[in-house]
């Protein structure tokens, strides 16, 4: 395979990760939501909830995401093995 795609295929695979991991947090936040909190607070405040169990889904994937990216980087030789998505670097020759 090219570096093309490799990058692509690297690029599906976090994707497919990032939305898992968000979904394992979201059904996570939402037992411990439902057992803990619920019974506390009133039931006008509950939608108020579900949406900040939303967000801290969402907000726990993407800190898992970059430790996960970030170990991958330390291992892994990127340039080696992935082609730039947003362009090659400018190197200025002097």
């Amino acid at each position: 395979m090219n570096k093309k795609v490799n990058t692509l295929l690297f690029v599906l695979g976090a994707t497919i990760f990032n939305v898992i991991v968000a979904v394992i947090f979201f059904i996570l936040f939402t037992v411990l939501f439902s057992m803990f909190i619920i019974p506390h607070i009133p039931e006008s405040a509950q939608i108020w909830g579900v949406s900040l169990v939303f967000l801290a889904a969402i907000a726990a994937s993407f800190i898992i995401y970059r430790f996960v990216l970030k170990f991958l980087m330390a291992k892994i030789d990127m340039e080696k093995y992935f082609d730039p998505i947003f362009g090659k670097k400018n190197i200025k020759k002097t």
